[in-house]
């Protein structure tokens, strides 16, 4: 496999298990949460397409989805438009709500198919380039994605369980 299979393949099954999590589900089902102050699948779906879009738009030197393709109107969340969910207090979390599952899935796919795109014209020699000197060791591009990749997983499972949890529970 080349660079650019194996990260169209992890970013697809990401949003594989993303329409898994929230398709058919409505409203209150994706704000529903499991514990007081628990993420929601509303809030998890939410913050992994904007950690992504953040990231890559930043490694693309491009403008994020967010506000150049308008999700940040169509979402009409009560926070900030650089807000990717970091540090979120169970209120910040109570404030993401959808009307539709169709909402989360739009503005992932859109993420993914910019992320796919981009990564699809990825080399070896990419990886290498540094692109956050903040750090040490400083990042590279391969890390990062491996990180976004990594992150965007790890909350897709989160909602994907808590869909389990929200049908068992009706």
């Amino acid at each position: 496999m080349k660079l650019a299979e194996v990260m169209a393949d992890g970013f697809g099954r990401v949003q594989e298990v993303v329409h898994a999590a929230v398709e058919g589900l409505s409203a209150e089902q994706l704000a529903a949460s499991p514990a007081p102050g628990a993420n929601t699948i509303a809030w998890l779906v939410w913050h992994l397409t904007r950690v992504q879009d953040d990231h890559v738009a930043d490694l693309m030197g491009t403008e994020q989805l967010w506000t150049s393709q308008g999700w940040l109107d169509r979402f009409a969340l009560p926070l900030p438009a650089a807000d990717i969910g970091y540090g979120h207090r169970p209120e910040d979390v109570d404030a993401v709500r959808v009307g539709s599952a169709e909402l989360l899935t739009g503005y992932y796919d859109a993420v993914h198919e910019a992320t796919a795109g981009w990564v699809a014209g990825l080399g070896e020699a990419d990886l290498d380039r540094i692109v956050d000197d903040a750090w040490d060791p400083p990042v590279t591009l391969g890390v990062r994605l491996v990180s976004v990749l990594s992150d965007d997983l790890q909350h897709a499972g989160q909602a994907a369980y808590l869909r389990g949890l929200v049908l068992r529970a009706t």
